[in-house]
């Protein structure tokens, strides 16, 4: 019997089960953009597994070398889309703040946007030492809903306050420092470092590492749900309603500067 997470007819992921690890890759290079067939594609091999009581780890990973993920389709932040989206992204988040199964990130290149918010919601990460790491909604006059939750545990406020206002992105080496990541492997040697960790991993007591970080999660996403449906309604009602969340998004797509109107 085929396993339903190894679906062969995903277009934009490749998902595959070994043994007790299932690993998701983001396959849209060069720039692995998230759009909502992609969305739509991870939550399905995550919910093929959501019952799965022999799975131990979640990876995620990504085609190519330029991009880990740079962030979630501009166009679906369109108004006709939106409203739609953004539900269907943190349907992800929300699969894994329930998670006991302990999930880990590998990457490489640029990590912005919504590709920061999935690897921040990861218990590991390992990037390579040209991964460069950042949340440039503002730029767009937007916000990252996820990011704004999950930056000040991870990094403190003044490093998530840097990177969320700022939308500035930092090199792996600063964000090793900050604690956003937890290894850097030259360039080269992910893959690598990958197998070794998930080796690791795999090698321990199943079920000391589930209830591990069943409570490392609770008490780190405490009131994580609660939170990003706030974060979520603010976006879509209020943040999404100001001109110049419009302003951004039609900027960027025209290839010009932004013409963001005086508060």
């Amino acid at each position: 019997m085929t396993d339903p997470a190894t679906n062969p007819d995903y277009a934009t992921i490749r998902a595959r089960r070994l043994g007790p690890v299932l690993t998701v890759e983001l396959n849209r290079p060069p720039l692995n953009i998230l759009d909502m067939a992609m969305m739509r594609e991870i939550q399905a091999a995550l919910d093929a597994v959501a019952n799965d009581a022999s799975l131990r780890l979640l990876v995620f990973r990504a085609a190519g070398e330029k991009a880990f993920c740079a962030g979630v389709s501009i166009q679906d932040h369109l108004p006709e889309r939106i409203t739609e989206m953004i539900p269907l992204f943190h349907g992800i988040f929300r699969f894994l703040a329930r998670t006991d199964l302990v999930t880990v990130a590998a990457v490489q290149g640029h990590c912005l946007g919504g590709g920061l918010e999935l690897v921040s919601m990861c218990d590991l990460v390992l990037a390579t030492d040209t991964a460069q790491f950042g949340q440039p909604e503002i730029k767009l006059g937007q916000m990252p809903p996820v990011g704004v939750i999950l930056l000040p545990r991870l990094l403190g406020y003044r490093k998530a306050a840097e990177l969320v206002l700022t939308g500035n992105s930092i090199s792996a080496a600063e964000a090793h420092a900050a604690g956003l990541i937890n290894r850097v492997v030259p360039a080269g040697q992910l893959a690598t470092a990958l197998d070794g960790l998930v080796a690791e991993l795999t090698s321990l007591s199943g079920s000391a590492v589930h209830l591990a970080k069943h409570m490392l999660r609770r008490v780190s996403a405490h009131d994580f749900e609660r939170l990003l449906d706030d974060s979520e309604s603010f976006f879509l009602n209020r943040l999404i309603q100001t001109p110049d969340a419009q302003e951004g998004i039609t900027a960027f797509l025209e290839k010009r500067p932004a013409r963001w109107s005086p508060l």
